[in-house]
């Protein structure tokens, strides 16, 4: 008799000790890092592989991409849906992309926007639709279905050097690039806009930085300039007023002018040739992020760590630098050394005051593993998942604080969890003695915890970024 009562007691004891109760207990803050690589589509360069492959094996090659993204943990795709006034998704305005099934016009038998928002946001993975807002051909050869503007719109179609140009300066180009962008906003569940360094097209330069062609318009660079500056202007206000948390990124050439900052060199002046004035951006808070594109090496004239400095002072709004991992040990770097991305990537934690984050170009060198720098990122960097940083300019109210119930069952902790309004993700952090760990939860608000952690902290995450306070519970 005296055996039983203690060994209830002893059950009892258990029982008591793998309950969980509120606490007062402080979780750590949470890891924030925008985490990113570019999948381009023009030529093939990342995603799909080549033209023509079926349905089944383009989506095949989406979720290698995804689920790479996911082993390295990072946190987002930069997707181009519109490489040459085109289409990689279901569109009423533009024909279907030639490098999807070779042929302009034709359907690759789905929508691939869709399933990658699909396939990325059941990973936890965001994805910025990337838009080429003026280029109608990079290669004058390329067959155009009968709804391509060159065939639409001949009287606005410039030619420059191999390819075909929509004249950015055009009231009717501007509108149509505007129209493209809403468009995608207002169907597709994009995590954010973003637009590259082909405002007007890179002339040939002499030794001087003189151009050797000039751009068919008749209009003064100033001119263009304004014209350019006029629509990164009402992007932004477009894509902010119909969905706040929708982020505008955009990736210019990564030098604004030669000589700025002192002793950088440059040939092309991005500012003159190519009428991008994105300090001004930067400047007037036109873009959420801007990811110069610094693919040069830290100890050289275009000193990636002297222009990221430069960059990160010149606004409050983020500099994710775009990173060239593509450039290990290839023919436009010989020799570069994965070390140089590592040394790039710990700068883009430490230079200036903006929230963390960078962007490789691109997505093939991580699924090639160029040089082992998968494995280096994630020894250095990688350990443990990253929340994409907040937009406290768009808002700072705070989502409210989910309430948790946790029961133990088997060894392991089962978590259900009230919905928090406009909340599609939520931080798990647990403590195994004095070790936390989080992980990131978007579907749905369960999840099993292997083991029987000492504390459990969840906390919302709302579309702009924004956290609840965390809910924590202590075991007893």
């Amino acid at each position: 008799m005296l055996r039983s009562f203690l060994i209830a007691l002893s059950l009892l004891g258990i029982s008591k000790a793998q309950q969980y109760m509120p606490s007062a207990e402080q979780a750590p803050g949470l890891p924030r890092e925008f985490r990113a690589a570019w999948v381009a589509s023009v030529y093939n360069i990342d995603w799909p592989s080549q033209k023509g492959l079926g349905a089944g094996r383009q989506q095949a090659e989406m979720r290698a991409i995804l689920d790479r993204l996911v082993s390295m943990k990072m946190n987002a795709i930069v997707f181009q849906v519109r490489p040459n006034a085109d289409a990689l998704y279901q569109s009423r305005l533009e024909p279907w992309s030639h490098w999807l099934s070779g042929a302009q016009g034709q359907s690759p038998g789905y929508d691939p926007l869709a399933y990658c928002i699909q396939q990325a946001h059941a990973r936890g993975i965001e994805v910025h639709a990337w838009f080429n807002p003026f280029r109608a051909l990079p290669n004058k050869d390329i067959r155009t279905a009968g709804n391509h503007v060159v065939r639409t719109h001949p009287s606005v179609i410039r030619d420059f050097k191999t390819s075909r140009w929509m004249d950015p300066s055009s009231s009717f180009t501007q509108k149509r690039a505007l129209s493209v962008i809403m468009d995608v906003v207002s169907r597709y569940d994009v995590d954010g806009v973003h637009i590259d360094d082909y405002f007007y097209p890179y002339p040939d330069v002499d030794k001087q930085g003189r151009a050797k062609q000039v751009f068919p318009d008749g209009k003064s660079p100033a001119a263009r300039r304004r014209a350019v500056d006029g629509f990164v202007k009402k992007m932004y206000s477009s894509v902010k007023s119909r969905k706040p948390w929708v982020r505008v990124g955009i990736s210019p050439f990564g030098i604004w002018r030669p000589g700025v900052p002192a002793g950088t060199t440059a040939r092309i002046d991005a500012y003159h040739h190519l009428s991008a004035d994105s300090r001004k951006w930067l400047q007037q808070g036109w873009c959420d992020y801007l990811s110069p594109q610094l693919y040069w090496r830290i100890q050289s004239e275009q000193s990636y760590s002297r222009l990221l400095a430069w960059w990160r002072g010149q606004g409050s709004r983020p500099v994710w630098p775009g990173i060239s991992s593509a450039r290990i040990n290839s023919s436009e770097d010989p020799g570069r050394p994965v070390s140089e991305i590592v040394n790039q990537v710990s700068l883009s934690r430490s230079v200036g005051k903006n929230y963390v984050g960078h962007v490789f170009w691109s997505m093939k060198s991580l699924m090639n593993n160029r040089g082992g720098v998968n494995q280096a990122l994630i020894k250095n960097f990688y350990q443990e998942p990253a929340l994409v940083p907040p937009m406290p300019w768009v808002s700072r109210k705070l989502p409210s604080t989910p309430k948790v119930n946790a029961r133990v069952s088997g060894g392991n902790v089962s978590l259900v969890w009230s919905a928090v309004p406009a909340c599609q993700k939520y931080a798990v952090q647990v403590r195994k003695g004095q070790i936390w760990q989080m992980r990131t939860v978007t579907a749905g608000t369960r999840v099993t915890l292997r083991g029987i952690p000492d504390a459990i902290a969840v906390t919302a995450v709302d579309r702009n970024g924004t956290t609840s306070v965390p809910r924590v519970l202590g075991r007893q």
